[in-house]
């Protein structure tokens, strides 16, 4: 019998944005982070590198002294390239056919992100803090209502920790 897939996890920027500003910050909460690193390095949370390097070039503070850290790097960042055929999949089915260059500015890194829970749907889940408004349109979709429209798995970031048992002193 085939040991069944483990789910790896693929984090927008606002998961670890809002996790350092609004509920663990570093310098008060170390251990989620260290928890964070410790599912990277067992495969279970990844970061593309598109949405690693939105985190990494933000405002200068302990979550980005965090992300240049070589075990970080080394753990978190997914090593892959994006699929081009699914970012256009994304791109085409989850916002809109005809996006002006303005609206793929507006959409950022978003489109990266779904498309790399494209590559083996039944093992990703795509982790954001964006809230479902389905009436939105075009450039303006959220992350969790354009993975809907591709077939990707999304869920917040508490659903990931439950999902993966985050407990502070898991360490111990």
């Amino acid at each position: 019998m085939t040991p069944p897939l483990k789910k790896i996890y693929l984090l927008d920027a606002n998961v670890l944005i809002n996790a350092h500003g609004l509920y663990y910050p570093i310098d008060m909460i170390p251990e989620f982070w260290e928890w964070i690193r410790h599912k990277a390095t067992e495969g279970l949370i990844k970061m593309p590198i598109e949405t690693f390097e939105e985190v990494r070039g933000g405002k200068k503070d302990l979550l980005t002294i965090w992300m240049h850290e070589k075990e970080t790097l080394d753990h978190l960042m997914l090593k892959e390239d994006v699929d081009g055929e699914a970012l256009n999949s994304v791109l085409s089915t989850g916002y809109a056919t005809d996006l002006t260059d303005t609206e793929i500015e507006q959409v950022g890194r978003d489109p990266f992100l779904v498309a790399y829970g494209m590559n083996t749907r039944q093992t990703r889940s795509i982790v954001s803090e964006e809230i479902s408004k389905p009436s939105k349109q075009r450039a303006n979709r959220k992350v969790p209502d354009v993975c809907s429209s591709v077939g990707v798995e999304c869920c917040n970031t508490f659903s990931m920790l439950r999902s993966l048992g985050f407990k502070t002193g898991w360490n111990k």
